[in-house]
C-alpha cells in the first residue's frame, strides 16, 4: 500500500508534517476539527504531497522531516516541491 507526506502551512506561517494512505480522507478530518494536533491551526494550507511506496516508508521520511529543528528547511522543500532524503530506501 502506498503512503504519502504532506505538509500543511497556516497564516502564521507554521508547518505540520503528517504521513497517511488517503491524503483526502486525513483532510477531510483535520477541516473538521477531528485531530487534535492541527486544531490550533489558522486556515491551514496543504502545501506539499509526497508518494511513497509504501506507508512505512512515508512514516520514516515524516520522522526524519519532523526532527529538523530549522524552519528554513522544511521551507526549502516546499518551494523545490520535493523531498529529498535518504529514508526512502528500504531497511536492509
Amino acid at each position: 500500500m502506498k503512503g504519502f507526506v504532506y505538509i500543511l502551512k497556516d497564516e502564521r506561517e507554521s508547518f505540520y508534517i503528517g504521513s497517511t494512505v488517503n491524503v483526502r480522507a486525513r483532510m477531510v478530518q483535520r477541516r473538521a476539527g477531528s485531530t487534535k494536533t492541527t486544531r490550533r491551526m489558522k486556515n491551514p494550507e496543504l502545501v506539499l504531497i509526497q508518494e511513497f511506496t509504501s506507508l512505512a516508508i512515508a512514516r520514516r521520511v515524516e520522522r526524519r522531516l519532523k526532527a529538523f529543528k530549522k524552519k528554513a528547511y522544511i521551507e526549502k522543500i516546499v518551494r523545490d516541491g520535493y523531498i529529498k532524503l535518504e529514508a526512502e530506501k528500504s531497511p536492509s
